[in-house]
């Protein structure tokens, strides 16, 4: 069961039978924390909470989750609301214009019950306000009528847990932070985490994996789960294509080609920014505003989805006068220009 805002309140949804793929992304998020792979700090961090609050008969105490997209936030969300046994609202933060919009959220909780927000630093200020009270006293306090008339109304809502989402956790304001209780970062995930999850995926798909096929997959997903993912249900289309009961390295090879993903799990964006900082800016170091006119894309696209792999595995470094590559990086691109 997904949850969608309209207007002033929430409808609940089922899933669309015709829609395979949402379908195949819920069939591969885990299924209990067992099942989670990686993350093994935060995840036996949780399971304690959720014990805990269990044992308090209360609602689990606030979480903040930070980190790159595509690790399992989400994923998590849902197995906390699976353990306390209470329904999850999931909303995106630039969802919710207005206070009425979120105060209507969160006067529709009912106890127990968690509220996911994700991109959760891109509330509105004086949309986020609103959440202080109801995070500290699980109580609305808004301001009714403008000038002379204006007046103060308090409404109670029902004890709730926030989870909230993020892949930049410096822009979320001092005040929204300190009221997490809990706050956790996720890092990119290692390779032999990686093939795990593509072996335990692969089953959910009835496909039979190589290990050296998943071992390829694996170090080509950049550390990110939903790019395994991503990769072997392109590896599952060949596999009914070409009617393999088997997944051999070639399929998942085939698939990367398709996918314009190299051997270090380099697409086609990833290079472009490595061979545009190359030609036009000599190497760098380079601005991120000229480095994002050029490839006509947006600061935040390039700092939250790109960049982090860049830096983590070196082919990019950063500067006090901006980007530049690495003797990698420039290894790497004179090879694939050959």
């Amino acid at each position: 069961m997904s949850q969608e805002f309209e207007g002033n309140r929430f409808m609940s949804t089922s899933l669309n039978n015709d829609n395979v793929e949402e379908q195949t992304e819920v069939k591969l998020r885990p299924q209990n924390f067992s099942e989670f792979i990686g993350q093994k700090n935060i995840v036996e961090n949780i399971s304690i909470m959720v014990d805990s609050a269990k044992i308090r008969e209360s609602a689990l105490d606030h979480i903040l989750l930070s980190g790159p997209p595509g690790l399992g936030k989400t994923s998590l969300a849902y197995l906390i609301s699976g353990a306390v046994g209470s329904q999850l609202h999931v909303i995106s933060g630039p969802a919710i214009e207005k206070k009425g919009d979120l105060a209507a959220i969160l006067t529709n909780l009912n106890k127990g019950d968690i509220l996911f927000i994700d991109e959760i630093h891109r509330l509105h200020i004086s949309v986020e306000e609103i959440l202080y009270s109801a995070m500290e006293d699980f109580r609305l306090d808004l301001v009714i009528g403008q000038g002379h008339a204006a007046r103060t109304m308090q409404i109670d809502v029902s004890p709730f847990t926030l989870v909230g989402a993020t892949t930049r956790s410096g822009l979320l304001s001092n005040p929204l932070r300190d009221r997490f209780i809990a706050q956790f970062h996720y890092d990119f995930y290692e390779p032999h985490e990686i093939k795990q999850i593509i072996e335990l995926n692969s089953k959910k798909l009835n496909l039979e994996i190589e290990n050296e096929a998943a071992l390829l997959a694996a170090h080509c997903s950049r550390g990110t789960p939903r790019i395994a993912n991503r990769i072997l249900r392109r590896v599952r289309d060949f596999s009914l294509v070409n009617k393999t009961s088997l997944i051999a390295v070639d399929e998942v090879k085939n698939s990367l080609r398709l996918m314009q993903i190299d051997e270090f799990g380099l697409d086609r964006m990833d290079r472009k920014i490595l061979s545009t900082i190359r030609d036009f800016f000599g190497g760098g170091p380079v601005g991120i505003e000229s480095l994002c006119a050029t490839l006509s894309e947006e600061r935040g696209t390039l700092e939250d989805v790109y960049e982090p792999f860049l830096l983590k595995d070196g082919f990019l470094r950063r500067t006090p006068r901006g980007r530049e590559l690495t003797d990698k990086a420039l290894e790497h691109l004179s090879k694939s220009d050959s």
